[in-house]
């Protein structure tokens, strides 16, 4: 499966839907600080129920930490100005699917680093700003398990 990256989440709820999302899926979570919340902060933890044993969550100091443990892959960085949609990729298992904090999203400094293979969209009504983080992880990750046949689930 996908790998799904939140770089400098900080909406604690989201990343508490996130891994409920992981654990149903197989994916792995990784969180590049500085996260905006406490990973034990009760508002996750009610997010994620009793779904933290179950995913697979990573927390890297930063960036370069993110990019050294997972090592060589294709990284896809989403953001409302791409013009590719997500739908328009073959997902391969190790690819990193990579999502930018809740207010602002990615910064241009993050999506010109060379580690990222492509821009991605997720296509919405006219004058609408942005999913919520958790659901446009859940909609990519979705279609990336969905085109692997759904492997593994019942």
């Amino acid at each position: 499966m996908v790998k799904v990256m939140f770089v400098s989440p900080r909406i604690a709820p989201n990343t508490g839907n996130a891994i409920r999302m992981v654990a149903a899926t197989g994916c792995e979570l990784h969180l590049v600080e500085p996260l905006g919340f406490d990973l034990s902060e009760p508002k996750l933890r009610r997010a994620g129920l009793d779904y933290h044993d179950l995913a697979s969550v990573t927390v890297h100091r930063d960036l370069a930490a993110a990019w050294e443990a997972l090592g060589p892959r294709r990284v896809y960085a989403f953001t409302a100005h791409a013009t590719t949609r997500f739908d328009e990729i073959d997902y391969e298992p190790n690819d990193v699917v990579m999502f930018g904090p809740e207010p602002t999203g990615l910064d241009a400094e993050t999506l010109a680093d060379p580690h990222i293979t492509a821009q991605l969209r997720i296509p919405m009504l006219a004058g609408r700003r942005s999913l919520n983080l958790s659901n446009a992880a859940a909609v990519v990750v979705y279609e990336a398990w969905r085109q692997h046949g759904f492997s593994g689930a019942v």
